[in-house]
């Protein structure tokens, strides 16, 4: 049965884990002035992260490529959705320029979904990891792809460019799709992430909580994601980016994050990093790596 959610459900006052600084800084002004200079879009800024100060003053930032217009309407996300413009096929060689620029030594590249393209934007992604490859070769990338909605082909395209790190977000357990992700299926980001893991990549997904889900539940996705062979997990709480987004129906607290990290390290996931203000960009440089024990950030 499909979950029905009001905004009267949400709770009026954020706890006292949430607060996060303001951004600031010589390094924050930097990245900043860098983006404008490339009209490059970033995740941090159209997605309202919470890190975005800390990530950005460190000299790091998420690009999102293929635009700033997504063609789908998920029900948690506060980036723009619509028909996007003509596909800017200069996009792979600004990000490209601004990485080696900022001197990255690890990107961290996501997208709008491009449901109208025949690719699914694929030839973009495969052209930006090749060009970040070419001029700033030393950098790490890790590519955080959307569903491309069983067209194979595309998923092949973008990993054929082998960047270090393949990662598809589930962003919820397998109840609350209809609601959050209504054009997604969760047995088909199983199978993405089975996919990239087959290949032979190293794979990463992350989810949110905070949207009604229980704790099993919680057991649930974790389960399946070891069955899948993914390598990294993160787990963050959901924030309702406008009122007219989805409601946050609990704040859950970092204790219970660390319960979960647990759990998945005891199925056998290699890394859960899960806390209140954890997303899937956030320290994505320590993903990497396999490690022989998980992280768990709160």
């Amino acid at each position: 049965m499909e979950e029905t959610l009001t905004i009267e459900q949400q709770p009026q006052r954020k706890p006292p884990w949430l607060r996060v600084k303001l951004p600031t800084g010589p390094e924050f002004r930097k990245v900043r002035g860098l983006v404008d200079q490339y009209r490059l879009h970033t995740i941090c800024e159209s997605g309202n992260c919470p890190n975005m100060g800390e990530c950005w003053g460190a000299g790091t930032a998420t690009f999102m490529i293929l635009g700033n217009v997504c063609t789908r309407a998920c029900s948690f996300c506060a980036v723009a959705t619509g028909r996007p413009g003509v596909l800017d096929l200069e996009e792979p060689y600004r990000v490209a320029d601004a990485v080696r620029r900022m001197e990255v030594k690890h990107a961290v590249l996501t997208s709008v979904n491009r449901d109208e393209l025949p690719d699914r934007g694929a030839g973009v992604w495969a052209a930006t990891v090749r060009e970040i490859r070419r001029v700033s070769p030393g950098t790490t990338m890790e590519t955080l792809i959307p569903d491309v909605k069983a067209h194979w082909e595309a998923l092949e395209t973008i990993m054929e460019s082998k960047p270090e790190v393949v990662s598809h977000n589930m962003e919820t357990i397998a109840r609350l799709y209809r609601t959050v992700r209504p054009q997604a299926r969760y047995e088909r980001s199983l199978e993405q992430l089975a996919r990239i893991k087959k290949a032979g990549l190293r794979t990463k997904t992350g989810f949110m909580v905070g949207l009604g889900e229980t704790p099993e539940e919680v057991r649930g996705i974790l389960a399946d994601l070891q069955q899948c062979g993914v390598d990294v997990v993160t787990i963050g709480q959901y924030l309702q980016p406008t009122k007219n987004h989805l409601p946050v129906q609990e704040y859950i607290r970092p204790e219970q994050f660390e319960l979960y990290a647990s759990w998945g390290l005891e199925m056998g996931l290699e890394w859960v990093e899960a806390g209140p203000l954890v997303r899937s960009s956030y320290h994505a440089e320590r993903h990497l790596h396999p490690r022989n024990a998980g992280a768990i950030h709160s």
